[in-house]
């Protein structure tokens, strides 16, 4: 684009501001560069070309006196408009006429024939081919018929032409700079998310261990898995897994859907039975910027009594990710209500899933009872929850440990 355009269409979209003088040039936004003293296609009516420089002070002053301008133009060594020329000039600049008599958009030289004008040039039209002399046919394009004086026929370079009359302002390695772009709020956010993540893990681990190492201790001094909420019992148990009839080695496991359909899952599972406190999944997924744990461990904070408890279990989601030996520490399972849920389960049917498993169904109380429906054909237990009153969470959380401590000391005995 050539100057006097490239000032018209700033000034149209009246983003003069926009024009800013850099050195010996001024800069278009970021779309043109231009040269100060160039000479644009609108030519005075006393004959000479107006600069660049000249029609950008005059536009951006063009509200001021005539003889202040004046003044002002020359104290900065500015050439200036013309009184004559500033209606027209502004009406053209402004968008209030489309074309002015004054305008002469000078046609670039032919870089390889300066000192011959550019000829004019037919319509290009794909179908059309140029012949030679000969038979063969050449590539289909316009042709500089004064080429031929030089005895080859010669392709003009529209390129080159437009290089000759514009500076281009970047080039596609300066666009990669991203100047002006900061992209630290985005490294700070990726980090934050790496950091909780990598805090989460952590303390997941730390848990493990903890519970294991409690268990160990508890093992060495032959509690087999028993103890108060410290971890001591001075009456010796059988270890708490069945395996054959006998308890497997290793913490327990309780397995809770991963859907979240369901009311306990492992984004709210540690909250409920460590504190007695119902989270919703979705409000605890948002917390937890929807990082899930793979396996969480819980312990018993709380009772009714002193009553000899295991202190620690591990909670996870993915049945199919078990082992074979890791079926034996599967003590309890949340259902889902749905079949699907026991799909490559490594037991035959319900009866046998809930005689060596206990089955907890959590709902809240003002629930249809058609969402209970199949689960009461199963052995398991259901267990109500209000919907608002928090207060009640921790009677159906203590109800939860109760009858699957029940259930663990039975198995143990038999």
């Amino acid at each position: 684009m050539d100057p006097l355009s490239a000032l018209r269409e700033f000034t149209i979209r009246g983003e003069l501001d926009k024009i800013i003088r850099f050195n010996d040039e001024f800069r278009f936004g970021s779309d043109y560069s231009f040269v100060c003293s160039t000479s644009t296609a609108y030519r005075s009516k006393q004959g000479n070309l107006y600069t660049l420089e000249t029609l950008v002070y005059y536009i951006k002053n063009h509200h001021v006196k005539h003889t202040d301008y004046i003044q002002n133009a020359r104290t900065q060594g500015i050439p200036t408009v013309t009184f004559p020329d500033r209606k027209p000039l502004l009406d053209y600049l402004t968008g209030k006429v489309s074309t002015s008599d004054s305008i002469e958009f000078l046609v670039p030289q032919n870089p390889r024939f300066p000192d011959l004008p550019l000829p004019a040039i037919d319509e290009y039209r794909p179908d059309d081919a140029v012949v030679s002399g000969s038979n063969d046919v050449v590539e289909p394009g316009p042709v500089d018929d004064r080429a031929r004086v030089y005895g080859e026929p010669e392709r003009i370079d529209y390129m080159a032409l437009i290089r000759s009359s514009e500076r281009p302002l970047k080039d596609r390695e300066a666009l990669l700079e991203s100047k002006g772009r900061n992209f630290h709020s985005v490294l700070t956010t990726s980090t934050r998310r790496e950091e909780e993540r990598q805090r989460i893990e952590s303390q997941q681990r730390k848990d493990g261990l903890v519970a294991k190492s409690r268990l160990m201790s508890a093992d060495e001094r032959g509690m087999g898995g028993y103890g108060d909420e410290m971890g001591y019992d001075p009456n010796p148990k059988p270890k708490m897994h069945m395996k054959g009839g006998k308890m497997g080695e290793g913490v327990p496991i309780i397995l809770v859907p991963s859907a979240f359909q369901t009311l306990i899952t492992m984004y709210n599972v540690k909250e409920f039975l460590e504190d007695g406190v119902y989270i919703p999944t979705d409000v605890k997924a948002k917390q937890m910027k929807g990082l899930k744990p793979d396996c969480v461990t819980v312990q018993k904070k709380f009772s009714r009594d002193r009553d000899r408890v295991v202190t620690a279990y591990e909670v996870r989601d993915k049945p199919s990710a078990l082992k074979a030996e890791d079926w034996d520490r599967v003590v309890a399972v949340f259902v889902l209500g749905k079949d699907w849920q026991f799909k490559d389960w490594p037991y035959k049917d319900h009866v046998e899933i809930f005689n060596k498993i206990k089955g907890f169904f959590m709902r809240f109380e003002d629930d249809s009872l058609e969402s209970a429906k199949t689960v009461k054909q199963w052995n398991v237990k259901i267990i109500s929850i209000s919907k608002n009153k928090r207060h009640q969470d921790r009677a159906a959380a203590l109800e939860v440990w109760d009858r699957l401590e029940e259930f663990m000391r039975s198995r143990s005995h038999s």
